[in-house]
């Protein structure tokens, strides 16, 4: 492999985890120290919903260990609109909040869009050309996770490709499958977990993962998230994925 691969699952913060990923004593302060070194990445949902303070990422990044990587959901104000184009200050506004305060442990930022939002390639072009590649000297690396059937076309995969940006592709869901590589890296949320199951997935199931996952990483980095299905097997298939590794 030639790329590295980073598995994690959404936040660290969630009950149920406390009877089967934390162990019983351990203080709800420690969640995220404890969760980076089990997994080799977090995806952040909460940059999705408000503004953070440069503090609060300057805090994650002391907590966890080097080499450690956290992706940021970019904020719901710049993607849920009618028109993408004109999200200009919100993203600019989300840009200035402190993500560089993470350093290098500043992962891709995932610009999700809503189900409902039908690919428009001229305003979506505009929308990528809002996007920087780099912040006070930190490179960034963006990918879109578009949930309208309407993007799985060439006309999109292209306007990705022209610019290294992802397409994130939202795997075991009824999501449009958009696995066309268009950056030096690939992003996955991967929504089958299933509650019966010790691990989330079979054994099978995470055999195959593993095996795709190796060979995307041969020209590649990749980033793979276990989201949503059964929330509470999140963390098992995200360390099992991780052994087979």
């Amino acid at each position: 492999m030639t790329g590295k691969i980073r598995i994690g699952v959404g936040g660290w913060t969630f009950e149920p985890w406390r009877d089967n990923f934390y162990p019983a004593e351990l203080r709800q302060a420690d969640e995220l120290a404890f969760a980076a070194r089990a997994l080799t990445a977090i995806e952040v949902n909460g940059t999705y919903y408000g503004t953070q303070k440069p503090e609060t990422f300057r805090r994650w990044a002391s907590e966890t260990p080097e080499g450690f990587v956290f992706t940021l959901k970019a904020p719901r104000f710049a993607t849920s609109r009618r028109v993408l184009a004109e999200g200009g200050e919100s993203i600019a506004r989300f840009l200035a909040s402190g993500l560089t305060e993470l350093g290098p442990k500043l992962g891709p930022i995932n610009w999700q869009l809503p189900p409902t939002k039908k690919f428009d390639p001229d305003d979506m072009a505009a929308f990528l050309d809002l996007l920087p590649d780099r912040l006070e000297g930190l490179p960034l690396h963006h990918a879109i996770e578009a949930r309208h059937e309407s993007f799985a076309c060439d006309a999109f995969t292209d306007l990705l490709r022209g610019r290294n940006i992802a397409a994130v592709q939202a795997a075991d869901s009824e999501y449009p499958q958009i696995d066309t590589p268009t950056a030096p890296f690939a992003y996955l949320r991967i929504m089958g977990t299933r509650e019966g199951e010790p691990h989330g997935y079979s054994e099978a199931d995470l055999d195959r993962w593993a095996d795709r996952l190796r060979d995307m990483a041969k020209a590649r980095d990749v980033f793979l998230f276990v989201i949503s299905g059964h929330k509470a097997a999140n963390p098992a298939a995200a360390r099992a994925l991780i052994q087979r590794l």
